[in-house]
């Protein structure tokens, strides 16, 4: 196999290896009260120069250093106090640092909208703090008709998903805090370009299955400054529950079973003397993966809290 043949097969981790945004998001124990919202903007950028073949890591010899850039609008919206609506839009851009002899080129587009319901079950004080129980439900589907088999550059996997997350989490009164949260992901089917694919087996047809997934996160922080500035480290792990390895001479797509482990540290801050808004930063580093791109990632953003 040669090295732009092997490069081509690195595409699932453009899609699996997104950065942890911060804000109120899905996995945190953040809920607006009702009629208020928080909106939030944030930019994120990605980039990776070796990729997991399998289980086996390799250095992107050909296309160097591949990069995905985020920008996400996303807001809150306090339907009750202990009920929140999460609406977000990313908007993606894909390229390498080689422009491939000119045979390949980036993708840019919007890509998947995005629905998560957060409700909490319990939040109460106790002697030493406070325990949160949160749940949540969430549905994503493709906002335009991007091309998922386009791999690494496609802006995302290009099928509707069905997601179930439980949280927990207990603050002490000194201001640290511990959360952990899991996740079940299920996935629908993606429509390619071609109407034969290899999966552990020969599909005559377009229609791609997307691996289902769990995803497990745990974090330690702290607040400081009177709940105006806290700082976090987590630990993020995703994996797929079936689907083939990139193989020897076959480019990558989405039936392939995607595993990451991701770790990073977020900062936010709330500005006390200007009402609503807020500042947040973040990295994250892949430690470990599957059929993925080994990811850098880092980010920064800016909210807004208001009442409706």
């Amino acid at each position: 196999m040669n090295n732009h043949t092997r490069l081509l097969l690195v595409g699932v981790c453009l899609i699996a290896g997104s950065g942890l945004l911060q804000a109120q998001t899905p996995t945190d124990a953040v809920m607006m009260k009702q009629r208020e919202s928080c909106l939030a903007i944030m930019y994120d950028q990605g980039s990776f120069d070796e990729y997991w073949e399998g289980t086996n890591l390799r250095t992107n010899a050909t296309i160097a250093t591949v990069r995905r850039t985020t920008i996400l609008p996303m807001i809150a919206i306090g339907i009750m106090d202990n009920l929140n609506l999460i609406v977000s839009t990313p908007y993606v851009r894909t390229k390498s640092d080689e422009p491939n002899g000119g045979k390949f080129q980036g993708a840019k587009g919007f890509q998947d909208l995005g629905l998560v319901l957060k409700y909490r079950f319990l939040n109460k004080e106790m002697e030493g703090g406070k325990l949160a129980l949160v749940g949540a439900v969430g549905y994503s589907t493709p906002m335009t008709n991007y091309l998922s088999d386009y791999l690494p550059y496609s802006l995302g996997f290009g099928a509707p998903e069905v997601s179930g997350r439980a949280i927990v989490q207990y603050e002490w009164n000194n201001g640290f805090y511990a959360r952990g949260s899991f996740a079940y992901l299920w996935r629908g089917e993606t429509e390619a370009e071609r109407d034969y694919y290899y999966n552990n087996g020969s599909f005559y047809t377009a229609w791609m299955d997307v691996p289902n997934a769990t995803n497990f996160q745990v974090v330690a922080g702290k607040w400081f400054f009177d709940h105006a500035f806290h700082v976090e480290a987590l630990y993020n792990a995703t994996q797929c529950l079936s689907g083939d390895d990139i193989r020897a001479y076959n480019a990558a797509q989405p039936t392939n079973k995607v595993g990451v482990a991701q770790v990073g540290v977020n900062a936010q801050y709330f500005f006390p003397n200007i009402k609503g808004f807020g500042v947040l930063a973040y990295y994250s580093q892949c430690v470990s993966g599957r059929n993925m791109g080994k990811f850098t990632n880092i980010g920064a953003g800016l909210t807004y809290q208001f009442k409706i």
